[in-house]
């Protein structure tokens, strides 16, 4: 029995350890994998939902856009990387990537953090306002695409 369980724990930790080491050397995205909005608002549906739900959506979408703005002269589109682009996959770009995301999540921590204090106090027609503006902003990306493709 005792055997079983060396093994079992011995296994289990070399095969963490591999899929650790993968994922070290996996290309990573220039625009985070986390940075989509599962579905679009219209006025009449955010009305009848609470605020809570609300501040929920707009924080959601301060998120998406802090993860994609900063990078559409590059790339509007989660999961693109920087061999995609051209770009070489050293470890100065690698290096400037992994900063980069590392003060966009302090950024949005602090962000977060304020919002859920904060935003509370708005009143629900400015978060209504609010989310349709972001959602907006959010869709025009859609017509940079196109823009951009041509």
């Amino acid at each position: 029995m005792k055997g079983k369980i060396i093994f079992l724990s011995a296994f289990f930790l070399l095969t963490t350890g591999a899929i650790n080491a993968q994922a070290k050397n996996a290309p990573r995205s220039i625009i985070s994998t986390t940075a989509l909005i599962r579905k679009y608002h219209d006025q009449k549906e955010l009305s009848g939902m609470q605020k809570g739900e609300l501040l929920e959506l707009y924080i959601e979408r301060i998120k998406v856009l802090v993860k994609t703005l900063p990078y559409i002269a590059l790339v509007t589109k989660p999961g693109v990387t920087m061999a995609d682009l051209g770009i070489p996959d050293d470890n100065e770009h690698k290096k400037s990537l992994e900063n980069q995301a590392l003060g966009t999540s302090a950024f949005l921590d602090t962000t977060v953090d304020f919002q859920r204090k904060m935003m509370p106090y708005s009143d629900k027609a400015n978060l209504i306002a609010a989310i349709l503006f972001y959602e907006g902003t959010l869709k025009s990306l859609h017509e940079f695409n196109e823009l951009n493709e041509m």
